[in-house]
């Protein structure tokens, strides 16, 4: 390939991925070494002071727990309800386009707008969820007044947007098994566990791959629906790394503290990543 060809070829479609990604990634870690204050035009080197200061912080690591169980429990009902879905769909039943794009709806729905109606729901006197827990005299918690409860729905909202388009990609993938193998695991009198178990999880497992590294992304860069219901509170219950970098950033103006709370989360999403790579060896066939 000749030097012209490079350039057009490569050079200038790396142009964008330079400009808005690596130049502002480089500037963000060596903003990290800084006591900047998003305000003034001065600011003075602090080396690995921001880095010690967030590592021996009660607030670091309650949003890193925080980010750590809002991502586990948004990924596994995700891909679950995904996958479930898709399997009902598979079979073809009567109505079941209507029914796709209904389950489908929450994915194309803004997450401002659906956290504003999920408020509402969640709302402890007058909300739909608890006027249903009552008719069956079950608890009606105060959900986003509670830090017990706090995330847990916040974790509702995130699956409820996105089990449907998890259900898209797994429709996709069950299309693509080929037939005959459920007819010999038929003649071989397999119960429909076993056809589960032995042909469908294995033969899915990369979209199972995909969907796990996307949604574990999308769960650590969450902050709409945070925003919008409960600011990170109450005593910081759902505050994740990237709603402490807000509130680091924007509302303490320490910038410094925030562009180390983006390294770190950038470091911990890169291994996150790396660890379902590694672990995808052992169970996806490609």
């Amino acid at each position: 390939m000749t030097l012209a060809k490079f350039l057009i070829f490569v050079g200038i479609p790396m142009i964008p991925l330079v400009v808005f990604w690596f130049i502002p990634m480089v500037v963000s870690l060596w903003l990290s070494f800084t006591d900047w204050d998003y305000i003034s035009p001065e600011f003075n080197v602090v080396g690995l002071d921001n880095y010690t200061t967030l590592l021996t912080s009660s607030d670091f690591y309650q949003a890193l727990n925080n980010t750590i169980v809002f991502t586990l429990f948004t990924i596994i009902p995700t891909l679950t309800l995904g996958l479930f879905m898709a399997l009902l769909l598979h079979r073809k039943l009567k109505g079941s386009t209507i029914f796709r794009a209904m389950l489908f709806s929450p994915w194309i729905t803004p997450m401002v707008a659906m956290s504003i109606v999920w408020t509402w729901i969640f709302e402890p006197d007058l909300g739909l969820l608890n006027e249903m827990l009552g008719w069956f005299n079950l608890p009606q918690p105060a959900w986003l007044q509670s830090s017990q409860f706090a995330i847990w729905a916040i974790i509702i909202v995130t699956v409820w947007k996105n089990a449907g388009w998890a259900m898209i990609f797994y429709s996709e993938a069950l299309q693509r098994i080929p037939k005959d193998l459920y007819e010999v695991s038929s003649l071989e009198g397999s119960s429909a566990w076993q056809k589960l178990r032995t042909i469908t999880l294995p033969m899915v497992s990369p979209t199972t791959l995909f969907l796990s590294i996307v949604t574990t992304v999308d769960a650590l860069q969450a902050y709409d629906q945070i925003q919008v219901m409960t600011q990170g509170g109450p005593s910081g219950s759902t505050r994740t790394l990237l709603y402490y970098y807000y509130q680091l950033a924007f509302e303490q103006f320490n910038m410094g503290q925030a562009t180390a709370v983006a390294t770190l989360l950038v470091a911990f999403t890169g291994l996150i990543s790396a660890l379902q790579f590694k672990l995808s060896k052992k169970w996806v066939h490609y």
